[in-house]
């Protein structure tokens, strides 16, 4: 069964791949976050981990699962490794030359089982925030790929995004997951494209795994107002009971008393 699921898997997005890959722009830049270089189905080729023993933990934990969602099994290395830091930390992206371009930040969370667990922001050259209180599960739950896209362009020294401007300097921006309250941030996998979003390659639409069909909230609490229903034949209430019905053999007592008092009388 599960080596069937695999394979129905890899033919889904297969096809998925073949519809969706119209074309590929410039890539300047990729890394595999925590992970050694690594050549995707599109020809990506993502370097290793330029932060390596210098900021934050690189982790190949993801490496359990048995699988990734949404990707190709070939793929899979660039969403089962991933950098994380108890502080925040982020990766220079050369910005030298005028254009449109598009950030593509890979993720899968591979350690937790519940949303609100690790929730951070992600900032593009300090001054915009391209990704606000990202929580991976509560967006695709455990062990499955999710994609963020950011386009942004380049001109005269300057970013600009969502028609936000700040300034380039040193000829880099920097990309920096912010910490937050919620656990550390991190981040799987990430490329830089001169292009547009229209020549990115995109994860196959999400699916979600069937549940067993829930009954309606308001439906239960309509059933939970109705009185129950007793079990066996309904008794009466003694006390509603009429008082006259309650004095009747009080009075045939004494109606039997009297005669027998008068023949004692008699006697």
């Amino acid at each position: 069964m599960t080596m069937l699921r695999l394979t129905l898997h890899t033919f889904i997005f297969i096809l998925y791949t073949i519809k969706t890959a119209t074309g590929l722009g410039e890539i300047i830049y990729a890394i595999n976050a925590g992970g050694p270089a690594h050549t995707d189905i599109y020809g990506i080729h993502y370097e290793k981990d330029s932060l390596q023993g210098r900021v934050g933990t690189a982790s190949d934990y993801g490496k359990q699962l048995v699988m990734i969602g949404r990707v190709n099994p070939k793929d899979e290395i660039l969403y089962q490794t991933e950098r994380y830091h108890h502080s925040t930390f982020g990766y220079d992206i050369p910005a030298n030359k005028d254009g449109d371009y598009v950030l593509v930040l890979k993720f899968s969370e591979v350690y937790f089982n519940a949303p609100n667990m690790k929730v951070f922001d992600v900032v593009l050259n300090g001054d915009h925030t391209i990704v606000a209180d990202l929580d991976i599960f509560d967006k695709v739950g455990r062990g499955v790929a999710h994609d963020e896209y950011i386009p942004y362009s380049i001109k005269n020294g300057k970013l600009y995004y969502n028609e936000e401007e700040s300034d380039i300097r040193g000829g880099k921006i920097k990309v920096e997951f912010i910490k937050g309250y919620r656990d550390n941030p991190k981040i799987n996998a990430l490329y830089v494209m001169r292009g547009t979003i229209d020549e990115v390659p995109k994860l196959p639409p999400l699916v979600w795994p069937e549940n067993e069909t829930e009954e309606p909230k308001e439906e239960i609490e309509e059933k939970s107002s109705k009185p129950r229903r007793a079990s066996g034949p309904k008794q009466p209430d003694p006390y509603s009971m009429d008082e006259s019905s309650v004095l009747i053999p009080v009075f045939i007592t004494i109606g039997a008393f009297v005669p027998l008092l008068f023949c004692l009388c008699k006697l």
